[in-house]
C-alpha cells in the first residue's frame, strides 16, 4: 500500500460513525486531507510539464552546433545549348549631324562704319530646313547665307585671288544658276564678280566692295591713263605745236627722231602710258564685290537643318547665333581604353531608341587612335572655321589643351537613314565586338574549371545523377556564357546538364 492510499483510508476510518468521534470534527478533517491529496496531485503535474517543456528548449552545445552548421550540398545544373553566340559592348552615344557647323560671324563688317556686331535678323529656328543660298542670319545689317562646299572658309575672297576655295565658290555659284563666264578654274575674275554680285542680289543685298575707298583707286588709275595719253599726243607733234597729218616736208610724219631731244620724251611719255594702263588693268582686277569670310558658310550636302539657335535679333554677337548641321545622321561615342582593345571599324551595331521603341542596325565606322579632349567653356569654334565634318578623320581631334579627356571617339553609322526624330537623342548602342562562326555549343561560364593536369573541362551529370568530366576547348565568350567544342567528338551534345555550382540539399528528415 502507497503511502497516499495510506492518508486517504486513515481519514476515511476517522470519519466512519460509531467509532466515538464528533462529527463535524470528522467532516473537517476529511476536507483537509482531500486538500492535501489535490495540491500534492497538482504540483506533481506541474512537474511533469516543466520537465517536458525543459527537453524541448534546453539543447546541448553539440545540438546546437550540429544544427547550425551547413547544410549537404547539391549540384546545380544547366542544359547544354546550341547557338549562335555573340559578345557584345553595351553603352550610350548621341545622335548628330555628319557635320556640324557654329556660326559666329564676330568679325562682320558693315558699309555703315565700325561698331559691335549685333544680330539684326533669325529667320529660321531650330528644326528648319535650310536649303544651299539661303539666308540663315542677318547680323549689323549684313546677310549669312549658305552655299555648297565641303572645304571651310578661312579667308576673304577678293577679286585676283586664286585657289582651291574660289574654285569651290564658282562650282557653288553655278550649282545655284550664276555663270562664271570665261574666268579660268579658280581664278577671281570677272565673270565670278557678276555671279557673286547676282547671288547677292538673290538674297537682297548689295556685296561689299573689295576695295572700301568709294572707288577712289580705279577713278585715280583713269585719270592717269589720261594724263598719260595726252603727254604721249604732245611728244609726239613739233615743237611749238600740236602735230598732224601732212606737217613736216612732203607731208611726212612729223614723229621725231628718236636720238632726238624730242624722241627722247616721246619713249618717256608712252612708257608712262603703259605704266598707267597696267595700273589701271590692276585696280580694274581689284575692284568689285569680295565674299568676306563671316557672311557665308560652306556646308557639304543639302538640305541642312538648324540644329540650334543660340542669339535673337538685337543682341550682340558673342558666341555661335546658330549651329547648321548636314548629312546624314550619326552615332557619336566616346570610349575608354578597356573598350577600345575590343572595339574596331565594321563591327555590327544595334541603335535603339528609348524615345520612340524603335531599333536601327548599323556598322562602326571610325574608331579614333588618339583620344580627344572637350573644348573649355567659352573657347566656341567660329563660322569658318569650326566646321566639324564628324564623318571624317582618323584621330578624333586629338588630346588637345585645356578640357577634359573624353576618350576615344567612335563613330557608327546606320545602314539606312536614320529618322529624322533621332537627331539629337541619346540612345543604346549594343555592339557586337565577336560571335561564333554558326551555331556552337554553349555553356555557361561556370560550367568550365580547369583540372590540376591544364586541362579545360566541363562535369556533365546523367539523369542517375551520375557525373563525369568532359574535356573541351573553349570558344567565344559573351554575356556569361562560352562557345565549347569537346576535345572527344559527340562527348557533349545539346540538352546534356553540365554542373555549375553547388546548391543546398535538404536534410534527412526535415520538411520541405
Amino acid at each position: 500500500m502507497t503511502e497516499l492510499e495510506h492518508v486517504v483510508r486513515h481519514t476515511e476510518s476517522r470519519a466512519e460513525p460509531g467509532d466515538g468521534g464528533a462529527p463535524d470534527d470528522d467532516r473537517g478533517g476529511l476536507a483537509r486531507g482531500r486538500r492535501v491529496v489535490l495540491a500534492v496531485v497538482g504540483g506533481a503535474a506541474l512537474m511533469a510539464v516543466g520537465g517536458l517543456l525543459a527537453t524541448t528548449l534546453v539543447k546541448s552545445p553539440a545540438q546546437v552546433a550540429a544544427e547550425t552548421g551547413p547544410p549537404a550540398q547539391g549540384a546545380l545544373t544547366a542544359e547544354v545549348e546550341r547557338r549562335v553566340l555573340a559578345q557584345t559592348v553595351v553603352m550610350r552615344g548621341t545622335v548628330a549631324a555628319d557635320q556640324s557647323v557654329a556660326v559666329s560671324p564676330q568679325g562682320m563688317r558693315s558699309t555703315e562704319g565700325a561698331g559691335a556686331a549685333v544680330v539684326t535678323k533669325l529667320p529660321l529656328k531650330a528644326g528648319e530646313s535650310v536649303t544651299a543660298g539661303q539666308l540663315v542670319a542677318e547680323v549689323s545689317g549684313r546677310p549669312v547665307f549658305t552655299l555648297h562646299g565641303a572645304q571651310p572658309m578661312y579667308r576673304d575672297l577678293k577679286p585676283g585671288a586664286g585657289g582651291d576655295d574660289v574654285a569651290q565658290l564658282q562650282q557653288a555659284l553655278r550649282e545655284l544658276g550664276h555663270g562664271t563666264g570665261a574666268d579660268a578654274k579658280g581664278v577671281f575674275g570677272a565673270g565670278t564678280k557678276a555671279a557673286l554680285a547676282a547671288r547677292y542680289r538673290a538674297i537682297g543685298y548689295e556685296p561689299l566692295p573689295a576695295v572700301a575707298d568709294g572707288g577712289a583707286a580705279l577713278k585715280s588709275a583713269r585719270e592717269a591713263v589720261r594724263s598719260a595719253t595726252w603727254a604721249v599726243e604732245d611728244a609726239s607733234g613739233p615743237a611749238g605745236g600740236p602735230a598732224g597729218p601732212g606737217s613736216g616736208k612732203g607731208g611726212a610724219s612729223a614723229t621725231p627722231r628718236a636720238g632726238s631731244g624730242a624722241g627722247r620724251e616721246l619713249a618717256r611719255a608712252r612708257e608712262a602710258l603703259g605704266e598707267a594702263r597696267a595700273a589701271l588693268a590692276a585696280a580694274e582686277a581689284a575692284d568689285g564685290p569680295m565674299l568676306p569670310t563671316a557672311e557665308t558658310v560652306f556646308l557639304g550636302s543639302f538640305p541642312a537643318r538648324v540644329s540650334s539657335v543660340g542669339a535673337r535679333a538685337g543682341s550682340p554677337v558673342s558666341g555661335p547665333v546658330l549651329t547648321l548641321s548636314a548629312g546624314e545622321l550619326v552615332v557619336e561615342a566616346y570610349l575608354k581604353d578597356d573598350k577600345r582593345q575590343l572595339l574596331r571599324a565594321g563591327m555590327a551595331v544595334v541603335i535603339s531608341s528609348e524615345v520612340s521603341g524603335t531599333d536601327a542596325r548599323g556598322k562602326v565606322a571610325l574608331v579614333a587612335t588618339e583620344r580627344t579632349a572637350a573644348q573649355p567653356a567659352g573657347d566656341l569654334p567660329q563660322q569658318g572655321q569650326g566646321q566639324d565634318p564628324k564623318g571624317g578623320g582618323g584621330s578624333g581631334g586629338g588630346s588637345g589643351a585645356g578640357g577634359a579627356d573624353l576618350g576615344y571617339r567612335m563613330v557608327v553609322r546606320a545602314d539606312q537613314p536614320l529618322p529624322a526624330g533621332f537627331a539629337g537623342q541619346d540612345v543604346r548602342l549594343t555592339i557586337e565586338s565577336a560571335a561564333t562562326d554558326g551555331e556552337a555549343l554553349v555553356v555557361p561560364v561556370t560550367a568550365v574549371s580547369a583540372g590540376a593536369d591544364g586541362r579545360t573541362v566541363v562535369t556533365a551529370v546523367s539523369a542517375d545523377g551520375t557525373q563525369r568530366r568532359i574535356e573541351v576547348r573553349t570558344g567565344t565568350s559573351g554575356d556569361g556564357f562560352v562557345a565549347v567544342t569537346p576535345a572527344r567528338a559527340g562527348a557533349l551534345a545539346a540538352g546534356t546538364r553540365v554542373v555549375i555550382g553547388a546548391a543546398p540539399r535538404q536534410a534527412p528528415g526535415k520538411p520541405e
